[in-house]
């Protein structure tokens, strides 16, 4: 990539999928009507669906879509670290996140791109900011939603309302900057850790107002592990600010998984009590 070339020039839209057939098609189109210079890339996890059959089928219609299928159900953020590896390797100029599930409408992509075009490092297309709302989710959500990307502010000094947003474009010069290989985490977590990545590189964080909406087909990945394994990462981040002894990045991981194999634990007993009083 030369150094003329503006994050405009050559995105990669990265979508993770699971099953998301009846969505694909759909989204694709959308994607290709906001930003018809972008090359998407479907990193797929083996869905029993057919969904990676689907995207090939689109790319011989002479889209520029790519397909990696990989063989096995491994979680949002391994998804987003292979898809923007890849992106970086094929010259991508900006490195774009979106759901497959159209909860992220494509039509804020343009908005998210001249963001980076203006000197942002990341563009999050955020729920949270006047002119942002969530329709789309229940009270309950809502407030899981807004009570942890408050508390992700609060813990790490992060300067951003929707940390925890999965629509969103990343300059290439500050995905370089990130050693991806050493993000751990996934879901809500793989998104607040990335931010937090960036900005603790110096990196300028942008967020651009969106609507977000319920998954118009499907069923939805969120889980109470995800939001979980977001909150304890969240806390050894932010004590990690204090405590000289969680600076080393090895030592975080490890506490983390201590942590998750013991909720995982408490969980699965909470389960099995549940079921037999069931």
């Amino acid at each position: 990539m030369t150094e003329s070339m503006k994050p405009s020039d050559k995105p990669y839209v990265v979508i993770p999928t699971y099953d998301e057939a009846e969505n694909l098609e759909s989204v694709v189109s959308k994607i290709f009507a906001a930003l018809p210079q972008a090359s998407i890339l479907v990193v797929d996890d083996s869905s029993p669906d057919g969904t990676a059959d689907l995207a090939r089928k689109l790319a011989h219609k002479g889209l520029n879509i790519e397909v990696m299928e990989r063989p096995a159900k491994s979680g949002l953020g391994s998804a987003y670290r292979d898809g923007f590896r890849y992106g970086l390797k094929a010259g991508a100029t900006a490195l774009i996140e979106i759901d497959a599930d159209l909860s992220h409408d494509p039509k804020y992509l343009p908005a998210l791109i001249q963001a980076l075009d203006d000197g942002a490092d990341l563009a999050i297309g955020s729920r949270y900011i006047p002119g942002g709302s969530a329709p789309g989710l229940s009270p309950f959500r809502l407030f899981i939603s807004r009570g942890g990307n408050m508390y992700a502010a609060l813990t790490l000094g992060l300067p951003v309302k929707d940390a925890t947003a999965g629509f969103r474009a990343y300059r290439r010069e500050a995905l370089e900057k990130i050693a991806i290989g050493e993000i751990k985490a996934d879901g809500y977590g793989f998104q607040v850790e990335m931010a937090y990545e960036v900005h603790q590189d110096g990196g300028k964080i942008v967020e651009i107002p969106i609507v977000f909406h319920d998954r118009v087909a499907g069923g939805s990945k969120m889980s109470t592990r995800i939001v979980a394994e977001a909150m304890v990462l969240c806390t050894i981040w932010g004590a990690a600010r204090r405590v000289r002894l969680l600076q080393d990045k090895s030592r975080q991981d490890a506490l983390a998984e201590v942590v998750m194999k013991l909720y995982d634990k408490v969980s699965s007993a909470a389960y099995r009590l549940l079921s037999k009083k069931g």
